[in-house]
């Protein structure tokens, strides 16, 4: 079990590592989820560009790619994480951007735990478990 930070031409965000660890493992389980090998790559758009072209044949910007290498209950992926799009995003919201950064960081896990946002009324379903997974930060 291990859930990894690393960074990518950017600066690492200023999370608390372990709790937001806690967190996410706290998350999962409400899912009936367990925690496998998870790696959070915090990259810049540039990055993340690159990745959506290479892997997904997408051309354009996002704030977050989750591979997935999920087996039976137990979670595991690399999630890219853009902290540019995420600080754009936050700007445009109104939000504060430790507490986008955090949304993207769970939804990423959501996904995971097989919540999607593609179809029809799944956005709301994923905003919702988004908002319910932030509303169980220690911080």
């Amino acid at each position: 079990m291990m859930i990894t930070y690393q960074t990518e031409g950017v600066e690492m965000p200023a999370i608390n590592q372990s709790e937001t660890t806690a967190w996410i493992k706290a998350v999962a389980a409400t899912y009936g989820k367990r925690v496998g090998e998870i790696a959070y790559i915090f990259c810049s758009d540039e990055k993340i560009l690159e990745v959506n072209r290479q892997y997904l044949q997408h051309d354009y910007y996002t704030d977050i790619i989750t591979f997935d290498y999920c087996e039976g209950n137990r979670i595991a992926g690399d999630l890219f994480i853009s902290l540019d799009t995420v600080r754009t995003n936050a700007e445009q919201f109104g939000a504060e951007y430790d507490m986008e950064l955090h949304r993207v960081i769970i939804h990423g896990i959501l996904h995971l735990c097989g919540i999607n946002d593609k179809g029809p009324g799944e956005r709301e379903i994923m905003e919702a478990a988004e908002n319910k997974a932030l509303g169980m930060r220690v911080s």
